[in-house]
Order: structure tokens, then sequence, then C-alpha cells
């Protein structure tokens, strides 16, 4: 192990991505592994294999870190981290070729991820979470506080592997919690640099990054010195760690999958709406958790939605460039489900309307078209499952009841969002579907100052907003009267 060298040349230009445990960076030899560049099938290079002795040490370490970081003032906790804010911004473009190497995420959303990292980093630093005041009278005082939990793990998925560690670590840390960043198997290369650079701004032990395979995760959430672990990735997942966690009865935040609604009112410019919804859709290549992914259109303007929509995607290009709009599924195993799902589409011989069922041969990573799906009905799988991919289905409706029923009818309840020029209409419709976050003429907006989480199994616990820094708090009432006070029982 070494102590990390502060220079920039040692962090983006050596090539090493190692472990950083402790505030050093620490290697393991002849135990490592790699994924493949999604966009052109190219080895990237090794990262580490951790091991339980990793864990350990770093759990060790988080632990002696959190003791003292606890006792930092909030206001140092929040410079440190917005210095960190500066400091990533400054060295985007680096971190960006090393985020498309291995999500093969286009450029210019490469750079989005980077621009909301910053973002949330400095976002979160404006929130406080001070001492209540219950009541404050001559016979008694009643003060409810909110007092770090210690150890935290943040277990980070492949699709926005920094953005999505950031809204957990960044309350983590300006709680006064040590954060251990656990990337996914898949995406490792971004998480261990951008971590690596963190520890010019936080003490040794603080923040800390581990790569490895798909055992690392059970081995931190059943540490019985970590105290919260927070999941971002699919339900299926979320309930094995759940169970991991309810083994020592762990904090948990899980963010897992949604299959978000679009409802479209019969009143709506098509050409306008069907590009917004499409355009939100096919990022990324459909590869975002509270993106759009069922559209009901009202039967009034379907044809014309639907010919907009097509329209548009047509025009999309694909790559990693700076014009392409969606770049290729970032892993084999998740291109294999999707392929799986488009083959589902063609042997139940649903409409087309535009894309097709068969990976493209012209391009050499795990590309996709982008494809809709013209009113397949509601027991299909591609309606029912969550894509995360670049296939969209678009289904008629008439009554608002109706349809209010099919948008509500999944496990999931992630996100969802109506469009009409009708205020009234909207919020009628928006205020019964059953989601955690409803948008009413837009779609996955998200802010730090606003609770964000998920209703049904689209997660337990709160991300964001002053909520969200209370997952990472323990609560407790103080009570305090006179030395000659009477006590009331």
């Amino acid at each position: 192990m070494a102590r990390i060298n502060q220079t920039r040349d040692i962090i983006f230009e050596s090539g090493t991505f190692g472990n950083v445990i402790n505030g050093e960076l620490s290697l393991t030899p002849g135990k490592t592994r790699h994924t493949v560049n999604p966009a052109t099938l190219e080895n990237n290079p090794e990262v580490p294999l951790s091991s339980v002795q990793d864990v350990n040490r770093a759990v060790e370490a988080a632990e002696k870190a959190a003791k003292l970081w606890r006792k930092v003032p909030w206001n140092e906790r929040a410079s440190a981290i917005q210095r960190y804010a500066d400091a990533i911004e400054e060295r985007t473009e680096d971190f960006v070729q090393i985020l498309i190497k291995e999500t093969g995420k286009p450029i210019t959303w490469a750079r989005h991820e980077f621009s909301t990292v910053v973002r949330y980093l400095r976002g979160f630093c404006e929130l406080s979470l001070p001492e209540e005041v219950i009541e404050d009278t001559r016979e008694r005082e009643v003060v409810i506080r909110y007092t770090p939990l210690g150890v935290v793990v943040g277990i980070v998925p492949w699709n926005y592997p920094v953005q999505l560690s950031c809204v957990h670590m960044a309350p983590a840390l300006l709680t006064g919690n040590a954060y251990i960043w656990k990337p996914s198997p898949h995406t490792p290369y971004c998480s261990l640099k951008v971590a690596e650079l963190g520890q010019r701004f936080f003490p040794p032990g603080v923040l800390q990054a581990l790569s490895g395979d798909n055992d690392l995760g059970p081995l931190l959430a059943e540490h019985p010195n970590v105290q919260m672990v927070c999941f971002t990735g699919s339900t299926e997942a979320g309930k094995k760690v759940l169970a991991s966690c309810s083994k020592t009865l762990k904090r948990v935040v899980l963010e897992l999958g949604g299959n978000d609604p679009a409802i479209i009112c019969a009143d709506v410019d098509p050409a306008s709406v069907a590009t917004k919804i499409a355009y939100v859709s096919f990022c990324h290549s459909g590869q975002i958790c509270v993106a759009p992914k069922r559209i009901y259109v009202h039967e009034a303007v379907y044809d014309a939605v639907l010919a907009a929509m097509v329209s548009f995607v047509q025009t999309l290009k694909l790559g990693v460039d700076e014009d392409a709009h969606g770049g290729p599924i970032s892993n084999k195993d998740h291109f294999e489900r999707v392929k799986d799902l488009l083959a589902d589409v063609e042997s139940s011989k649903l409409t087309v309307a535009t894309g097709s069922t068969k990976p493209l041969s012209n391009m050499s990573g795990y590309y996709l078209t982008p494809t809709i799906i013209d009113n397949p009905p509601d027991d299909a799988r591609i309606v029912v499952e969550e894509q995360l991919g670049p296939i969209l289905p678009l289904m008629k409706w008439s009554e608002e009841a109706d349809v209010i029923y099919r948008a509500n009818n999944t496990h999931t309840g992630l996100g969802a969002s109506v469009w009409s020029r009708d205020p009234e209409q909207a919020k009628r419709l928006a205020n019964q579907l059953q989601a955690g976050n409803v948008w009413v003429n837009t779609h996955a907006e998200l802010q730090t100052s606003t609770p964000y989480a998920g209703h049904k199994q689209s997660g337990l616990g709160i991300s964001m907003g002053v909520d969200g820094l209370k997952a990472f708090c323990n609560v407790q009432s103080m009570y305090a009267r006179p030395h000659d006070g009477v006590a009331q029982y």
C-alpha cells in the first residue's frame, strides 16, 4: 500500500486502479479482474478483487474515522464536500473519458452525469439538520437531536455509477458518517478514481472504495460493524440486500426498479410531447431507473403521437461521440436480458412501429436499435417488466379510471407523469398515481432539496431532502428539567 500521491499525474495518467483504504491506494496483486468496453468490446484495465481481509481493514478504518469525523463541525464537513465538488468539476473531462469506456455512455451524457454529480454535492451542502426544539419552558426543555450512525456502505449500480453514489455519499459524509463505496462489478473504474481524488479533502478512512465481484456486496452488507447500507439496483437484488442486512438489523435505504407510466391526455401538442418523452426514454439507451417506460396515449391523439415519436426516434444516433444520443447496453448480462425481451416481442408477434428485435450487426459493441412497440396488450412482457433498455411500448386509453388502474397495476412505484394542457385534469390524474415521484408535463426531474423515494416494491427509505439526511442519523429525544424540577410521569 502507498499513501495516495496528491499530483494529478498519479491519479489520471498512471493507469492504475486500486482500492482506497484508510487514505491509501491498495492493490491486490494476483487477484484482479477486468470488464470490457461495451462500445468496442476491448478489455478495460485490471481492478482489484477485494477479499474478506480488505473488507475488514476498510471497516476498521471507517470505524476509527467515523468517531473523529462526527466531531468535526457541520460547516467544516460541508466545506470539505464543496471543495471536493470543485475538484471533480475541474477534472470532469478526465473522468468522462473513463466513464465512457466502462459504461458506453455517449460523451454528452457522460458529461451530464458529472455535472449532476457536482450539482448534487453542492446542493446537499445547502441543507442543514439542526436540533429541533419541541418544548422550551421554565419547567422543561425537549429537544430532538440527529446523531451519525457510524459506518455507511453504498452499493452502487452500473448505469450511473458516480451520480447514484453521490446521492448517498454526500449526505452520509455531511451528517458525520464514514462511507465505503462499493461500485458495481461492471463499472468500478470512475468510482475508484473519484474516491481516490477524495483523499485530498477527507481524513483517512472517511471515504473509501472497494472493487470486487458479486461476492463483495454480501460481505459488506453482513459485516457486524457496518451500521447502514444504501443500495440502488433491481428489486430482486434489493430483497437480497435487505435479507443480508436483517441479520444485524442494519439501517437500509433501497432505491429499486421502476416501470414508470406516462399518461398523455387528449389536449396535448402531439409532436412536442412525443419528442420530450422519447428524448428522456431513449437517453443512455433507456438505462435510467426513472425514465418513462410505459406510455399511455389518449386514443384521440394516439396516431399523431406515435407518428411523431417514430419520426423523432429515427433521427437518434448511436455511439459515444458528440452527436450520439444512445450508446450500447452497458454490459453483456443486461444485453442478453434486453435481447430476451426483444425475442419475446417477436415471438408474440407484437407490432414494431420502428426499430428492430435484432442487435445491430454493423456495430461491434452491445448496440440495440431504439424500438417502439405499437399498442401491445397490457400483459405483454414488454409492458409488465421494466425494460431498462431502448424499447418503449405505447398503449391507447380512453377513460380516466381505466388508465389510472392500468398505470398503477404494477408492483413498482418509482415515478410517473401526466401530460396535459389542463391543470385541473393533470392534477386530478397525478393525485391518483401510486408513485414516489410524480411529474406534470415533465419527467425525471430531481433535486437535492426534495425527498426521493419509491412506493411499493420500488424501495424503502428516503434519499435527498432533509428527510434523506435524517436517514443517515439516529434520532435522539432529550428531555431536561432544572435540578429542582418535578418530573411528570
